[in-house]
């Protein structure tokens, strides 16, 4: 029995030892680091990256910095330890996923590390953060109400951290969150007031918590407003930087200067074509800005559900009857007296079976940009965010049966189809009904044309903070509010602003290459369910594992 005891002990050990020499699956990985990732990802204003998060206090500290540090370079080496010989090409796709997905925190932590150049991404981790848990509509249950008032909770600690972090910013960075913060106290108190009815919260805990949070948003203002003087004017990142962020985070092969040329040519295109429709349409009525916000509301739902029929009835795409509507809402005053966000709610993995929401002011012809052309037509902002837009786009990828698949990893694959949407509906004939909407689609596309110019300008040093604003008022154009805050984002995080005009071009090429590949046996309609299905990934992975070209991957 001693016998057979041993040998059984020595089997077992070396069963042991050798499922401990098994390579680790992509799969395990992938899913430890989004559990991870979930946890400790900063906040931005941006809304496609949101992602359902565990509630609780955040740590911005330099310890907590040093120990995303660690973990990251843990991933790290376990990622580079699996080994992808002999793989099929869609798990390779996988496998540069995570690899995109790694490269974004090196880039946060070390590369771009807002965390201790740039206020603002103090106030998107405070404030981005409670806006973000309030547009999920109201009225808000024990649980939500308790993770916002922690939210609210969390931000006198989490500024503390950034005053201790932040290490000479940019003086353009400051002024920005100088701005951003004027009023903060009254703008706070405005929020609470209309709020605390929406939730479970006592009105004297909320008060309580608010007044904590505007003494030290107060503080940390003060304490920028006190340095700007010494402060450096530099923002750009660079050259070198800005090609780790598209070769390793974006999936992108392109240079800075073919991402100018690439620019430059769909500019020199958008206002050829905007002009040919101008003259075509000098004798037709103007486009009317909605009277009142219940019609605004109403015509968008009319307008929604048409494009879904366009969709189905031209061939274009596929659109499950399970996913829910793209709908308008009023801004409730909650929201309307903070910012500091994208003021929609594209639901989310858990939340499928409710409503996209856009919370829209109300109609005026002092609306900026964007907003005075939703509420002259409501289709454009619909095909780009909606429905075939990103909503649409996010509710496919949530549920793909793979699980990798299902996480956002850069905007040019999203905002890429938002923008390519655009203009694919627009030759579709969607908007042969409305000869100005056309005017306005032609006018984003000149937008998102000189995004690119602007985006690669500001990381190089080409463009100060003003100068990109300036440019884009006077060439769009576009109201000087608007495109100040378009100049802000992009220079606080460079890269993402590229990602529409690229992005459709990007798939205007794969399409291409896929219809000539196939010949007659090409269709649009699985074309597009593939492109859309997989709108997580880069287009340059798309286009490896649908036509088996990688040359486009970097490498």
């Amino acid at each position: 029995m001693k016998v057979l005891g041993a040998v059984l002990f020595v089997i077992v050990a070396a069963g042991e030892t050798l499922h401990a020499q098994q390579p680790e699956s992509l799969d395990k990985l992938a899913g430890d680091f989004w559990t991870w990732r979930a946890r400790y990802a900063p906040f931005n204003g941006d809304d496609v990256p949101r992602m359902e998060r565990p509630g609780g206090m955040r740590d911005w500290s330099r310890a907590k910095i040093d120990n995303h540090r660690s973990e990251l370079a843990e991933f790290e080496s376990r990622w580079k330890k699996i080994d992808i010989n002999g793989w099929p090409v869609p798990k390779q796709v996988d496998y540069s996923l995570i690899g995109s997905a790694l490269s974004r925190v090196r880039w946060e932590l070390d590369i771009n590390p807002r965390w201790k150049r740039d206020p603002n991404f103090y106030i998107e981790q405070t404030l981005t953060a409670l806006v973000e848990a309030l547009t999920v509509p109201a009225p808000y249950d024990e649980s939500r109400s308790r993770e916002i008032l922690t939210r609210i909770e969390n931000i006198p600690s989490i500024l503390r951290q950034g005053a201790e972090n932040l290490d000479n910013p940019p003086a353009p960075f400051a002024t920005v969150s100088v701005q951003n913060l004027d009023g903060i106290r009254e703008r706070l108190r405005e929020m609470a007031t209309a709020l605390v009815r929406s939730t479970t919260l006592k009105q004297q805990e909320l008060n309580g918590a608010i007044e904590r949070a505007a003494d030290a948003l107060e503080k940390f203002r003060g304490q920028l407003q006190e340095k700007l003087p010494t402060l450096p004017q530099q923002t750009a990142l660079g050259r070198d930087a800005y090609v780790f962020f598209l070769r390793n985070v974006a999936l992108m092969s392109f240079t800075p200067e073919e991402l100018l040329a690439m620019g430059g040519q769909e500019w020199n295109r958008a206002v050829a074509f905007e002009v040919y429709e101008k003259n075509r349409n000098k004798n037709v009525s103007p486009l009317k800005i909605a009277d009142k916000i219940d019609n605004w509301i109403a015509d968008a739902a009319a307008k929604e559900s048409q494009i879904r029929d366009f969709l189905k009835k031209r061939e274009i795409l596929t659109v499950p009857d399970w996913v829910r509507h793209y709908t308008l809402r009023p801004t409730p005053e909650y929201l309307r007296s903070l910012g500091f966000s994208e003021t929609d709610d594209f639901t989310s993995p858990s939340r499928s079976k409710e409503n996209c929401i856009r919370y829209v002011p109300e109609p005026s012809a002092s609306l900026g940009y964007f907003w005075r052309a939703t509420a002259m037509d409501p289709r454009p902002i619909c095909v780009h965010e909606g429905i075939p837009g990103h909503y649409f786009q996010l509710c496919l990828s949530w549920r793909h049966e793979d699980l990798i698949r299902r996480h956002y990893y850069d905007s040019g694959a999203n905002e890429g189809i938002g923008f390519y949407a655009e203009e694919m509906m627009l030759q579709a004939g969607l908007f042969d009904d409305s000869p100005h909407t056309r005017e306005i689609i032609y006018n984003f596309m000149r937008l998102r044309a000189l995004r690119v110019e602007v985006d690669v300008k500001l990381a190089l040093g080409h463009f100060s903070l003003e100068q990109a604003a300036k440019y884009l008022h006077e060439k769009v154009p576009m109201d000087e509010q608007t495109a100040r805050q378009e100049a802000i984002a992009f220079s606080t995080g460079p890269g993402q602003a590229i990602t529409y005009q690229i992005g459709k071009l990007q798939i205007m090429k794969f399409l291409a290459e896929a219809r000539m590949q196939q010949g007659d046996k090409f269709n649009l309609r699985t074309f597009h369910d593939f492109v859309w299905k997989n709108g997580n990934v880069p287009i340059s992975l798309q286009r490896w594992e649908y036509l088996g070209d990688a040359t486009e991957v970097p490498k």
